[in-house]
């Protein structure tokens, strides 16, 4: 089998960071495009609620450089003064130990519902004078794509299904990389390696790696919410 290797090159890009009670909150600008959203029938676990593909244009915003971080989340949930619409749970989170001496505030936060993220960013809009919202479905996909072209269908492009290529590794991202045979799930993905299933949340950034629009973990570690429902005919 090849050996893996692995470049994380250093880059610049655009945006801001701003502080919540003394906690770094880093938001990179997105540019403006146009990209082709959903996936090919023959790209290895795609679903059909992701047919038709279609072309979808996006004007620039900015984005969290990170998913919310256990010490963020705290920060504006423990701040009852911002109460828009529901109480928030500070400390709701599963995973609450330090992970090879990380503290374990720089987790991502999990465990709260879609109410509880918009409720967050009510709150932290209050807060900083700035609109926060999460991200519809489209600027997700755009954002984790990285990409501002569209393909040619007709010729039969395609993206690769990863940010960072054809296949993917747990050297790269948070997820299961061994097989999972109650649900017949495999650890690898196409011609990739298997790898280690660490059970448990790492803090973000671990990994070091950023897409062409500077943002990390956008695939695996928790899964994130979007502003819109999900539908089965787009």
């Amino acid at each position: 089998m090849a050996k893996l290797t692995i470049k994380r090159p250093k880059q610049t890009f655009r945006g801001y960071r701003e502080y919540i009670n003394g906690i770094p909150l880093e938001m990179v600008l997105i540019p403006d495009g146009t990209f082709t959203m959903g996936a090919p029938e023959s790209e290895e676990g795609s679903r059909d609620n992701e047919r038709p593909q279609h072309d979808v244009t996006i004007s620039s915003f900015l984005m969290g450089r990170y998913p919310i971080t256990q010490a963020q989340w705290k920060a504006i949930a423990s701040r009852s003064d911002l109460k828009v619409n529901q109480y928030l749970d500070p400390d709701p989170s599963y995973f609450k130990e330090p992970y090879q001496g990380i503290d374990r505030w720089q987790r991502p936060v999990e465990q709260v519902d879609w109410y509880d993220a918009v409720e967050f960013c009510h709150r932290l809009s209050k807060l900083t004078g700035r609109e926060y919202r999460l991200p519809s479905e489209a600027q997700w996909e755009y954002a984790c794509r990285g990409v501002t072209k569209p393909l040619n269908l007709e010729a039969g492009a395609s993206y690769p299904p990863f940010h960072f290529g054809e296949t993917m590794t747990t050297a790269l991202a948070n997820y299961r990389g061994t097989d999972d045979k109650t649900f017949e799930l495999s650890g690898s993905y196409g011609r990739g390696q298997k790898g280690e299933y660490r059970d448990e949340t790492r803090p973000v950034g671990y990994f070091e790696v950023v897409n062409s629009f500077g943002l990390s973990d956008m695939h695996g570690n928790v899964w994130e919410w979007c502003a819109d429902d999900w539908h089965d005919n787009r």
